[in-house]
């Protein structure tokens, strides 16, 4: 409930885009668990490699790259070319690291995205074609084999004394550009227990997520083991076909609860004001001091024959002007709604709310987080 005592004109308003207030329904809306939660052991594992793009048009790496002439010439004598590695030129070459995501569950023969980054100084990767790369584990492992012409998406042209350059051209995507030739192994089928990570951690979710588990799966036993892991016991007649309990659990809606978090960047000037923030009485005052200092300078002339001399002295004119802005009182607020209504009641800049939240926060009336970032 808001009580003015004296109007304030409206100086900003926050749809010019540059503060973002977090406005969700007033009654939360349940959320799949899918959206949620991951299962313990259905992760992405990433896989690396080291590879040679070729084919670039004079913007691959210079002659003292070592790596990548020595790269070359190692990949050469494979091909029965012996060539010394200080006999080979490599400005149409680049050596690159490729990165990709290995889903889990995935088969033999599925194709990924891939990554490549330059890793000499190289100066563009366009129109180059990367050879051939094994791309490994953690463990050493092969687990996919990587090959194809690069989209970089930008360009880079140097002149002798000006150069352009659009996006970034030393990194570039080949979609579907490694074959997976080994699966991650999962033990999956058979499973007696199985464990649901929660992205966000909180208590009162994962109590809902194993009140949620157990209405839906008869002979389910779950329960929160702390605020981000539920542990279910898997029923007899699940055990075996593991996959369709994990589709039942997926689509179950559950009504997350989070912490109140006021979230401020003051690089951009943006504040996003969380649903469970709330308010306590509170009497706000915010006035607009304004200064204004003008830097000139006045020529002084000498009389007609006199033996003075010109001279220029500094000029400073200083203005300062405070608003006449007095008194909001907020009394204690119910809703994100009652928040974001006396907030516009101010009238304030970007830059001035958040110095009203800081002062809020310092005085305890603002219930919940604030996070600087």
């Amino acid at each position: 409930m808001l009580s003015r005592i004296t109007a304030f004109p409206a100086l900003a308003l926050f749809c010019l885009g540059l503060v973002a207030l977090a406005l969700p329904p007033r009654d939360a809306e349940a959320i799949r668990l899918k959206e949620l939660a991951t299962f313990e052991g259905v992760r992405v594992n990433q896989i690396i490699g080291y590879g040679l793009v070729v084919g670039l048009n004079g913007t691959g790496d210079k002659d003292q790259t070592g790596f990548t002439r020595q790269s070359l010439s190692n990949l050469l004598k494979r091909m029965d070319v012996m060539v010394a590695p200080s006999a080979l030129k490599v400005k149409n070459v680049a050596a690159v690291m490729v990165t990709a995501d290995l889903p889990p569950f995935v088969k033999p023969g599925t194709k990924i995205d891939i990554l490549v980054s330059s890793l000499g100084d190289s100066t563009s990767l366009q129109g180059g074609t990367l050879l051939i790369t094994s791309l490994k584990g953690m463990d050493n492992q092969v687990y996919a084999m990587a090959q194809g012409p690069l989209s970089v998406g930008g360009f880079a042209i140097t002149g002798q004394a000006a150069s352009v350059q659009k996006n970034h051209p030393t990194v570039g995507r080949i979609v579907q550009g490694a074959t997976v030739e080994r699966e991650v192994p999962i033990r999956w089928q058979g499973k007696d227990t199985l464990t649901i990570k929660l992205s966000q951690p909180d208590f009162t979710t994962a109590a809902r997520v194993a009140e949620g588990v157990n209405e839906v799966l008869p002979g389910a036993v779950a329960r929160p083991l702390d605020a981000s892991t539920v542990e279910l016991s898997v029923p007899a007649n699940y055990r075996d076909n593991l996959a369709v309990m994990v589709a039942e659990l997926e689509n179950l809606n559950v009504e997350p609860d989070s912490v109140g978090k006021v979230i401020i960047d003051e690089r951009t000037g943006t504040v996003v004001v969380g649903e469970n923030v709330k308010l306590s009485t509170v009497a706000v005052a915010h006035g607009n001091l304004s200064v204004q200092i003008r830097e000139g300078f006045d020529v002084n002339q000498p009389g007609p024959f006199s033996a003075g001399e010109t001279a220029i002295t500094p000029n400073t004119d200083i203005n300062a002007e405070e608003g006449a802005d007095q008194v909001l009182l907020i009394e204690r607020s119910t809703n994100i709604n009652d928040v974001v209504k006396a907030l516009n009641a101010i009238g304030v800049t970007p830059r001035d709310l958040i110095m009203i939240f800081q002062a809020i926060k310092a005085a305890g009336a603002l219930h919940g987080e604030l996070e600087i970032i």
